[in-house]
């Protein structure tokens, strides 16, 4: 090979593990170097890739809608395909009914608008599909297989509502029984119910039908669902480490599952796993005292670029309907509030195109700006409205 083709080919690697540190006001992380928790040292980025390579997993946190956290995931991936190039990624955004998809894409059978719709991108996951597709990409170019790992929200529904020991052990898809919550990760995840609730609250949105009527039990169910989520995700993982030739798993998936040892990395455990990495991004400007030992192997500090403006929001909360879109809550005070919209209103359309599904208002909605006036045709009870949302000038 030409010395400078070589030099180019390692360029993604280099991104990693050769980065420019920029000094930061934290006292903790700077950004562009990886930095051990425990400690709080730099660990040496070309030594430490080199760890990571030889691992049987490495599980790579984000916040879904974060884009600088996608761009880092992507440079870790490409310095590990570097070292060790025997390898496949996971991503919680799939669901394991669409492997046969995932399995096409690679191949490359499929553009990106049929991928997404077939893996139903928009229903099952939502969050911005280019914050992702560079790493789907990414898998095809080098034809790295890609492993869905999660399991269908139906499943994670019928717990929230049923509890896991309802479901007979011939309907739970093949996930075994999680090892239970550690304490820690309980309070965690309490905070993160309280916030659904209150949510929920603001929305005047009632609990499903399934749903258990006393708070405390509502609660029970979500970490039974949670702690079921991590344990199909960590099964996933250790499945495709076992097949073939032993491949190193990438794990794409959220920091939530991942921070203090809980979640997916306690599962794995239970599951006689053991060796797996866990490095999550750190946003300059988060809390020091979160850098605790255990918090995860390696963080990496990354600096937020300016986000663009938030997307303009309606204030609802919407459904799927027969012949429209349901409204299950409206926000007090919210551009729909004001509008006139109630609960148990059906959309028909907006701004003269017709909505079934909920998506599809959603991108109606998307497609507004500041100070617009949106038409809405809205069935309530048996009368047909005509109603208009006025969006803010400023958000």
């Amino acid at each position: 090979m030409h010395p400078m083709k070589a030099v180019l080919a390692l360029l993604p690697w280099l991104a990693v593990v050769c980065p420019t540190p920029v000094p930061a006001d934290d006292s903790c992380v700077v950004t562009g170097r990886w930095i051990d928790p425990a400690s709080g040292a730099v660990r040496p980025s070309a030594a430490w890739m080199r760890d990571l390579a030889g691992r049987p997993a490495v599980l790579v946190g984000e916040s879904h809608d974060n884009a600088e956290h996608h761009r880092w995931q992507l440079d870790v991936l490409a310095g590990l395909h570097a070292v060790n190039p025997n390898m496949v990624v996971g991503f919680e955004a799939f669901p394991r009914r669409v492997q046969p998809v995932l399995d096409r894409w690679v191949a490359g059978d499929l553009g990106d608008s049929e991928f997404l719709r077939e893996v139903e991108w928009g229903r099952v996951w939502g969050f911005a599909a280019d914050l992702y597709l560079p790493l789907f990409h990414f898998a095809r170019r080098h034809k790295v297989p890609m492993v869905a790992l999660n399991v269908d929200i139906s499943l994670i529904r019928r717990v929230r509502g049923e509890g896991w020991a309802a479901i007979p052990v011939s309907e739970r898809r093949g996930v075994g029984e999680p090892a239970a919550a550690d304490p820690a990760y309980v309070a965690r995840l309490r905070e993160v119910f309280e916030h659904h609730e209150r949510m929920r609250a603001a929305r005047q949105v009632e609990p499903d039908a399934t749903a258990p009527t006393s708070a405390e039990e509502r609660l029970n169910r979500f970490l039974e669902a949670q702690v079921l989520w991590d344990r199909a995700m960590a099964e996933a993982v250790a499945s495709a480490h076992e097949a073939g030739q032993a491949p190193l798993v990438v794990g794409i998936l959220g920091s939530g599952h991942l921070e203090g040892g809980h979640g997916v990395p306690r599962q794995l455990s239970d599951l006689g796993f053991d060796g797996a990495a866990v490095v999550v991004p750190w946003n300059l400007g988060r809390d020091c005292d979160d850098l605790k030992p255990g918090l995860a192997d390696a963080v990496f500090g990354l600096v937020d670029p300016p986000r663009p403006a938030p997307p303009l929001k309606l204030g609802v909360y919407i459904t799927d309907g027969a012949d429209g879109v349901n409204i299950k809550g409206v926000f007090p005070d919210s551009t729909a509030d004001r509008s006139g919209l109630r609960t148990d209103d059906v959309v028909l359309s907006a701004a003269g195109r017709e909505v079934r599904k909920a998506d599809e208002l959603k991108a109606v909605i998307a497609e507004m700006v500041p100070g617009v006036w949106l038409p809405l045709k809205v069935r309530r009870g048996g009368e047909t409205l005509d109603l208009i949302a006025r969006f803010p000038t400023e958000q």
